[in-house]
């Protein structure tokens, strides 16, 4: 097989920052994938959307780091407060610190550890649906965005009147990857919001520690600070990074997933009945569609599947449409739990390599038990308007859902 640059490649270019883009985008990505099986241009990089090209490519991090500095460098804000942050975090950190942080966490984020967390999550739903279902008419999207904030605040033992405060400034703060320059004053505020309450948040836990009651999430983090020896700045941006990653991420997938049930009622109804099967719909749903795109810059010159990539190169990996390869999948665009899974063919919501998703099993639990109650408390959804969409390529998903329901 001959080797080619991708610089000369026939590559389709995807126009991802023009309007109406994030509210169809699979009939671009065809006209990419008509091109090249896996690879396309965009204005900030290149993207690559093939799931198998993605499961190769991004486990290698021997050649590839993640680019939060070449992101801060497209949206001009490396010196903002929000710039900053979006350097420093954990995932954004060189390998040692990585790996010494990575570590400690993984010790808590198993499964088990996510089904202890259930209980929490039901009644963090139960409490949310009283409030919500007697309206009737409401914006699922909005009634969902409560969910895991409201959980991640309990595993942090994090007041509960905080809970509006910081659900604002973390909607700020899913906008920021939409390569938007003029979102950079409201970044830079919402973080200032978060910021405040992180190092509150541990100082008040620093000055009351809970000496008889099982450590939390967040004791974890103040005696993984004494240990390690990780600065008061780096707590801090470990709690807004708890925060920020749980939050559009599992909004997003349970307000599209009620988007698919709109469509699909008799699998809404079997949801009501059989949480096991939850877990199935969860599963195909995050095959569908989920709302990341991953980026990476390669340190290395790399070679795959004919194509040079010189190092210094911005990827995206689009985890976000890479379920529906029509290569790889059959009628891939009709939504079915029951569907065979087939080795290697598996979704990528999380990511792969070092930097896959630590909280994975969190979320999975949270929408399994979050769209059973759903089902089980909202009867016969139906539209109630047109949904609108969040940026691509940022944390993409949809902006309001209006819907109308029978309570139960």
């Amino acid at each position: 097989m001959t080797t080619r640059s991708i610089e000369d490649l026939d590559l389709y270019t995807l126009p991802w920052n023009a309007p109406g883009f994030s509210a169809n985008p699979w009939p671009e990505f065809e006209k990419a994938r008509a091109k090249h099986p896996w690879l396309a241009r965009t204005d900030q990089g290149y993207a690559v959307f093939g799931l198998h090209a993605i499961r190769d490519l991004m486990g290698r991090d021997d050649v590839m780091r993640p680019s939060f500095d070449g992101i801060a460098e497209i949206m001009d804000c490396k010196d903002s407060p929000w710039g900053r942050f979006c350097q420093e975090q954990m995932i954004a950190l060189p390998d040692r610190e990585h790996r010494l942080l990575r570590d400690a966490f993984a010790r808590k984020f198993t499964p088990r550890y996510a089904n202890q967390l259930r209980p929490v999550m039901r009644a963090t739903m139960e409490r949310l649906l009283s409030e919500w279902t007697p309206r009737e008419h409401i914006d699922f999207e909005e009634f969902a965005s409560y969910y895991p904030v409201a959980v991640t605040a309990q595993m942090l033992g994090a007041p509960v009147e905080a809970i509006p405060g910081l659900r604002k400034s973390m909607e700020v703060m899913g906008l920021a990857f939409s390569m938007d320059k003029t979102k950079v004053p409201a970044l830079d505020a919402a973080f200032e919001h978060l910021d405040a309450f992180a190092h509150e948040l541990l100082a008040e836990r620093r000055a009351n520690p809970r000496d008889d009651a099982e450590p939390d999430l967040l004791d974890m983090l103040v005696d993984a600070g004494v240990e390690s020896e990780v600065s008061d700045r780096q707590l801090a941006d470990l709690v807004i990074f708890l925060f920020v990653a749980g939050y559009d991420t599992s909004k997003n997938v349970l307000t599209y997933m009620m988007h698919l049930m709109l469509k699909n009622p008799e699998i809404y109804e079997r949801c009501a009945q059989d949480l096991d099967y939850c877990r199935k719909v969860v599963e195909e749903t995050l095959r569908i569609f989920n709302p990341s795109s991953a980026f990476r810059v390669t340190t290395a010159d790399l070679e795959y599947d004919g194509a040079l990539i010189p190092a210094g190169t911005m990827l995206f990996f689009n985890l976000n449409v890479s379920g529906r390869d029509p290569e790889l999948f059959e009628n891939p665009d009709r939504f079915d739990p029951d569907r065979p899974i087939v080795p290697g063919n598996r979704h990528v919501a999380f990511g792969m390599g070092k930097h896959m998703c630590l909280g994975q099993y969190i979320a999975r639990a949270q929408l399994q038990e979050g769209i059973h109650l759903i089902a089980r408390h909202m009867q016969a959804p139906r539209p109630d308007g047109e949904p609108g969409w969040r940026p691509f390529p940022g944390v993409w998903g949809i902006k309001g859902l209006p819907i109308e329901f029978t309570p139960a």
